[in-house]
């Protein structure tokens, strides 16, 4: 029986009692009427709302009901009326390493990992996406990795024989120069000898977005970016250019001052971490519409795990220090309008697949972002920023059926979306999660 089975109000008396084969459309179009819609558009929700969807699409989203047309032949009540329920976009994890065992605390173990064959970290990415789509992530943004797993994820997702799992976009390799940070994910632009000849290749090989290293990382001894940005600025301008002109985004690896001005100046689509920004850049990121994917949950892990891991007070110190204003910064960016997308940086060091995306989430509301701004940044804001090649992250006529189903009140605090739920995916509906006691996610 569904976790949830207990708390279905019933219709009609001839509605089942099992949740899950209650949302199941297999006779064609399922009606539901439920407490909140949240439709994923932006950061409001519907009371007393209806949800109409069969197995390929949502066919009705609104306050009123709907029409008979959509409706299987005599139907006149809803199938299921769940008044204590929200229903709420799939979720999306806009900057994820697929390649990587996010959940591997040893470093040892995760420097063992990364000489594992191709094939090897392709089958073991594939198992993590299948368990992600219990956990309520229906798609993933892939962020870089040289091996070609997110690549070779991509084009299973848009095979016949994908099986479940979250859709997947993936840029390749991201794109660094010679001997600067990032050889774990990335090839030098060395190897092509410009940025528009980079660019073209990456394209060849399948990616849907480009993936830059503006910058290196932080220095947490010091408790600020010291390396000059990898790319100046007119190089910087000339990837994003190379990409625009073929109709594709790009993302970039950026933190420090310097470093976020470069891609303003260059006009990347979206800005990963991002710390040390300041105000007048998040009001130009609104300004040019730019996103920001501001991955809280890397830094939190390592200051959470600082005696373990073992930082010094100093350290320890600074990692808070930067947390703090990153934190102020995401508050501030809600209040001007920037677009902020969520993003895990899952795969990285204490950062499992999935679970670390639920904990990304709970660290942006704590940051200050209001659970329902939080919600909107990992579905329909995602979506209407990023150009994914499908129709999902919103509960919208024609949006891809993919959505999640509680009793829980989400929109007062994400970390409910941790509890019991059920996920509705392209048909298939999941009621059982996924235990976060194991690691391998």
């Amino acid at each position: 029986m569904s976790p949830l089975s207990g708390i279905v109000r019933p219709a009609t008396p001839a509605a089942p009692s099992d949740l899950a084969s209650a949302l199941h459309p297999r006779a064609g179009a399922i009606w539901l009427r439920v407490g909140r819609l949240f439709t994923g558009r932006d950061a409001t929700a519907l009371r007393d709302a209806h949800l109409v969807y069969d197995g390929a699409q949502v066919l009705h989203a609104a306050a009123e009901p709907p029409s008979a047309a959509l409706l299987r032949p005599g139907r006149s009540a809803p199938d299921l009326d769940l008044p204590a329920h929200t229903a709420l976009p799939g979720l999306i994890d806009a900057h994820t390493h697929l390649f990587l065992e996010g959940g591997e605390e040893n470093p040892t173990a995760r420097a063992e990992y990364l000489k594992l064959p191709e094939t090897e970290l392709h089958v073991r990415a594939h198992t993590r996406l299948a368990r992600l789509v219990a956990l309520g992530v229906i798609a993933v943004r892939e962020a870089g990795d040289k091996a070609g797993v997110g690549l070779a994820l991509q084009a299973r997702w848009r095979s016949s024989a994908r099986g479940v799992m979250p859709y997947v976009d993936a840029p390749g390799a991201a794109i660094n120069h010679q001997g600067r940070y990032g050889s774990f994910m990335a090839r030098p632009t060395e190897e092509q000898g410009s940025p528009e000849a980079t660019v073209a290749e990456r394209l060849a090989s399948g990616a849907h977005r480009i993936k830059l290293l503006a910058t290196g990382i932080i220095n947490f001894e010091k408790g600020a970016v010291t390396a000059s940005p990898q790319f100046p600025s007119p190089e910087l301008i000339r990837f994003a250019d190379a990409a625009r002109a073929r109709g594709k985004q790009t993302m970039a690896h950026c933190s420090g001052n310097d470093g976020v001005a470069n891609c303003i100046a260059a006009r990347v689509d979206t800005i990963e971490h991002g710390y040390f920004i300041d105000d007048d850049q998040l009001a130009r990121l609104r300004d040019l519409d730019l996103a920001w994917v501001p991955t809280f949950a890397p830094v939190q892990y390592q200051v959470d795990n600082a005696a373990a891991l073992g930082w010094s007070d100093l350290v320890r110190d600074n990692l808070r220090r930067i947390l703090d204003g990153h934190a102020r910064s995401l508050a501030r960016a809600g209040q001007l309008g920037v677009r902020i997308v969520a993003g895990s940086d899952s795969g990285s060091h204490g950062v499992p697949h999935g679970w670390g995306f639920l904990r990304e989430l709970e660290l942006m509301q704590r940051a200050g972002l209001s659970a329902a701004q939080v919600l909107h940044s990992a579905t329909g804001g995602s979506a209407a920023r990023l150009g994914y090649a499908e129709n999902f992250g919103t509960l919208t006529v024609g949006a891809k059926p993919r959505f999640l189903l509680t009793e829980h009140d989400v929109l007062a605090n994400v970390a409910h979306l941790r509890r019991p739920k059920a996920v509705v995916f392209d048909g298939l509906v999941h009621t059982r999660g996924d235990d976060p006691a194991e690691p391998g996610l």
